[in-house]
């Protein structure tokens, strides 16, 4: 059974990327393949940029979707569900509930601000949650 955390971002136009940035490398610090869907390619590209930015110290290997070594690197950023590689962990950023949550262990989630935004995460929280999935809700400040 999935467990899905949705973690509650504070304002700013790149919150939900940064926060996924935060948890993408204490992932890989704990030694965990993860996969990143977003919503579309320039968010990909986004993710993909505030990695490279991060402290050397906290350096994640990663990659988008169809580049990098054919063996893949620990983090892989998708944004079209068809190309998610099946990993234990995925950062969902698409804003989409997943069409296979059951496919992974831990499914980090996103709760952004806007109200539009933050009523389509409620939405996707019930979804996770007829589909059988432990669920986590984590604030800012978490």
């Amino acid at each position: 059974m999935p467990q899905v955390t949705f973690w509650q971002l504070s304002d700013g136009k790149d919150a939900g990327e940064s926060r996924a940035c935060d948890l993408i490398a204490s992932a890989y610090a704990q030694r965990q393949k993860c996969v990143v869907y977003c919503a579309n390619k320039s968010s990909a590209e986004a993710v993909d940029e505030l990695l490279w930015q991060l402290p050397a110290d906290r350096f994640v290997p990663h990659n988008l979707c169809g580049e990098g070594p054919g063996a893949g690197t620990p983090v892989e950023i998708c944004w079209q569900e068809n190309q998610l590689s099946r990993r234990n962990l995925i950062v969902n950023l698409s804003g989409e509930m997943l069409t296979s949550p059951r496919s992974y262990q831990t499914i980090y989630d996103f709760v952004p601000v806007a109200d539009d935004a933050k009523q389509a995460a409620r939405v996707r929280y019930k979804q996770y949650q007829q589909a059988g999935c432990q669920l986590q809700f984590k604030s800012a400040d978490s």
